[in-house]
């Protein structure tokens, strides 16, 4: 009971954290029969009854057609803590992966993933959920930082709660403070069932290197998982040089600075009150335009990867300089659409 009490303590602290339980949620469960999501299901059950608002869980497992596969014994753990899991029949994920495949020697993750994503929101949906759980922790959250980093260019992991405006659904990670150890602890202190994966690829992806290498690190390096942790939300320590980048029209004294930072966004704000354009209802990559130091004027452009001009406006003393901006975005179009800043 000790493992699982630290399971709902470190729940709770997220929760507080990151403000995932509300009042009246109705959240599905993504169940996998992994040792995770099970936890999870475990650990949220209890959490339930001493959670200080009411919400519901709903247990949901895809079937995506890989062979072997068998919910029947997972249903019945789930119906042991009084729940009915629901069985989603995506099957046709497996075949569409084979076909993709192509001569590749794994099925295409990538592809998975986003499958798999658009089959939970249907079914979230369709149960009338408001949220959906997983059940990916710390470990997870940091081994997706490195591969981000090593494979994509990018520093980033997934978030411990994301909004889906066009699902209209929540995605929430209650598990992301603890450790994997923590997990393995209270599963063997439980007795929780766990059940192997039937995904083809299962220890042969680049997960997979990356727990290694991981491992390998804090064998060396054993304070490294503890500052990994803290690193992942230590805002107040990030010094990055993306935050410093001014591209630069030659022989102007202009500038254009992305908005990244909050000192970005209040001055971004403020020029946009001055200038009374505030519609920024699209999804769009914003900039401050400077003049040497001084902020003048205002831009934004379209995601695209030829990006357009979706709004211009400058301080009406800087009104000479539209065109020169004009000729330089016109010249340096890839500026705006660079790998050093997030589209």
């Amino acid at each position: 009971m000790k493992a699982l009490r630290s399971i709902l303590g470190l729940i709770r602290k997220a929760d507080q954290k990151f403000d995932f339980f509300h009042e009246n949620d109705k959240i599905m469960i993504g169940v996998s029969g992994g040792k995770d999501s099970m936890v999870l299901l475990k650990a949220l059950s209890q959490y339930q009854h001493f959670n200080c608002v009411n919400f519901e869980i709903v247990p949901a497992i895809l079937d995506l057609g890989f062979p072997g596969f068998d919910a029947e014994p997972i249903k019945e753990y789930v119906k042991s803590l009084g729940l009915e899991l629901k069985v989603v029949d995506s099957k046709e994920v497996f075949q569409i992966l084979k076909i993709q495949q192509k001569n590749a020697p794994n099925l295409p993750c990538s592809i998975c993933s986003r499958m798999k994503k658009a089959a939970i929101n249907k079914t979230a949906k369709e149960l009338g959920c408001n949220k959906v759980a997983f059940a990916h922790h710390g470990d997870d959250a940091i081994e997706t930082l490195f591969m981000n980093e090593i494979f994509g260019g990018r520093i980033a992991s997934f978030q411990p709660k994301m909004h889906l405006d066009r699902a209209d659904i929540e995605f929430v990670r209650p598990l992301i403070l603890c450790h994997e150890q923590d997990i393995i602890r209270c599963q063997k202190e439980e007795k929780i069932p766990s059940f192997p994966s039937h995904c083809p690829n299962e220890g042969n992806t680049m997960r997979a290197e990356m727990k290694d290498l991981l491992k390998k690190l804090y064998k060396k390096y054993p304070s490294a998982k503890d500052n990994f942790f803290l690193m992942m939300e230590n805002y107040d320590k990030e010094v990055l040089y993306y935050q410093d980048i001014f591209y630069k029209v030659e022989r102007k004294d202009l500038s254009f600075k992305p908005v990244i930072k909050a000192e970005d966004s209040r001055i971004e704000t403020k020029l946009r009150l001055e200038l009374k354009c505030l519609n920024l209802d699209e999804d769009v990559n914003r900039y401050v335009i400077y003049k040497l130091d001084k902020p003048i004027g205002v831009i934004s452009f379209t995601k695209e990867e030829l990006p357009q001009i979706h709004n211009l406006a400058l301080l009406k003393d800087h009104k000479k300089e539209k065109e020169v901006i004009e000729a330089f975005i016109a010249n340096n179009l890839k500026y705006f659409n660079s790998p050093f800043y997030p589209m």
